[in-house]
């Protein structure tokens, strides 16, 4: 069947990852790949997740199937993340959640629940997004079209000619945006351009589906849900891709939830039961693991006040080597300004950093970057802080 055939291309980040692993040389960086590292270059269990698996294995009795959409109190836990706990849409039930295989999952389901109503659609999704973005609403059958986000010029956003699009897509498709810490580029929206755009989406017309991976890693758990609770404010339909990979560093258990927002919960009861013959059709129930231990933790204030606190930690390590990464080329006098990078989000950042510099710094100083120069702030360190200063800085000196 595949003497024919041509090999499909590799994942450019996974694929990136692969080259790193067998890479020899000693001093070797990784700042592709996806993932939360310590200080001391590992990716951590939380202590308030072992603790709740402590929790889950002396109480739990079967391995029996979960529901089609999870566990309701999973569900619930997930919506006062998303909205706050006094949000309206949970008091008017006008909101319905299912456990996803992480975020990518959830971002699949709600994919093929919109392609089953809106056929003729088109998925809008921001210049640049996430590579995988693309490879789910394309295989869900979307024509994919773009609108404007990133300023290479400026290392900003280019919310008016975002804004001048948004106003114009059609009526029925399907704008996708990140919520806050934009990956790859690390440049979020205001409250006030939020607003902005939620309004652009009442009165244009099209769907609404904020993808919100990274809760907790911009500014708090609190503030980073603001595009959220702007959108719920309008009333209107709109989803949610979410996930607990990166804020509870659970990415092998692949916990994620797609929620679905509806005007009332007349209609939201509708949307639950397409939601369930979607999920039915595709892996029929969630993982169980990963959710119980958000769950476990969510429901309990003293495990939950522990993550919180874990997670504003990690924020706060990212922060420092943002900070220490721009210092760090400036005191190595390079003329090009890297100050824009303290001012992203979240882990990643698109450094400025360009094509050849990049191979450069791969193949001589075996630093691996994501082509585009989109660079994991999480991989960087105290131990190789120096290394990869030095090294970029002999980069741009070539």
């Amino acid at each position: 069947m595949w003497k024919s055939v041509t090999a499909a291309p590799a994942d450019a980040i996974l694929g990136l990852t692969e080259a790193f692993k067998k890479d020899e040389n000693p001093n070797k960086v990784n700042l592709g790949v996806g993932v939360y590292i310590t200080d001391e270059g590992t990716t951590p269990i939380l202590g308030c997740v072992k603790d709740a698996e402590r929790v889950l294995l002396g109480t739990e009795m079967s391995k029996n199937y979960m529901p089609i959409t999870g566990d309701p109190v999973y569900a619930s836990c997930v919506q006062r993340l998303l909205f706050g706990p006094d949000s309206e849409v949970i008091g008017s039930e006008r909101a319905t959640t299912a456990h996803a295989p992480g975020g990518t999952g959830a971002l699949r389901i709600g994919a093929e629940l919109l392609k089953s109503f809106r056929p003729n659609s088109s998925a809008w999704l921001s210049a640049p997004t996430w590579v995988n973005h693309n490879g789910i609403f394309n295989a869900a059958g979307f024509q994919l079209k773009h609108y404007p986000y990133y300023d290479a010029a400026t290392k900003g956003l280019k919310f008016d000619e975002m804004l001048t699009t948004l106003k114009n897509v059609p009526s029925g498709d399907i704008v996708l945006l990140h919520a806050c810490c934009h990956n790859p580029s690390g440049v979020d929206l205001n409250p006030s351009q939020w607003e902005i755009v939620a309004a652009t989406a009442a009165e244009a017309g099209w769907m609404p589906f904020l993808d919100f991976a990274y809760q907790g890693f911009g500014t708090s758990i609190d503030a980073d849900r603001i595009a959220v609770e702007l959108f719920a404010k309008t009333g209107i339909d709109f989803f949610v891709a979410s996930s607990f990979s990166k804020n509870f560093g659970l990415y092998n258990e692949r916990a994620g939830a797609i929620t679905v927002v509806s005007p009332n919960k007349a209609e939201s009861i509708i949307a639950l039961s397409h939601l369930k013959s979607t999920v039915r059709a595709c892996y029929s129930n969630p993982p169980a693991h990963g959710g119980l231990i958000a769950r476990t933790i969510l429901s309990e204030p003293v495990f939950e006040q522990a993550w919180r606190t874990e997670l504003e930690g990690m924020r706060q390590r990212i922060v420092s080597m943002r900070t220490a990464l721009v210092d760090g080329l400036s005191s190595r006098g390079i003329d090009q300004d890297f100050s824009f990078i303290k001012e992203q989000n979240g882990m990643f950042s698109f450094s400025g950093l360009n094509e050849e510099t990049v191979t450069w710094l791969r193949e001589n100083k075996a630093i691996y970057i994501v082509g585009g120069g989109r660079i994991n702030i999480a991989g960087l360190t105290t131990g190789n802080i120096d290394y990869v200063c030095d090294s970029i800085a002999e980069a741009l000196k070539q």
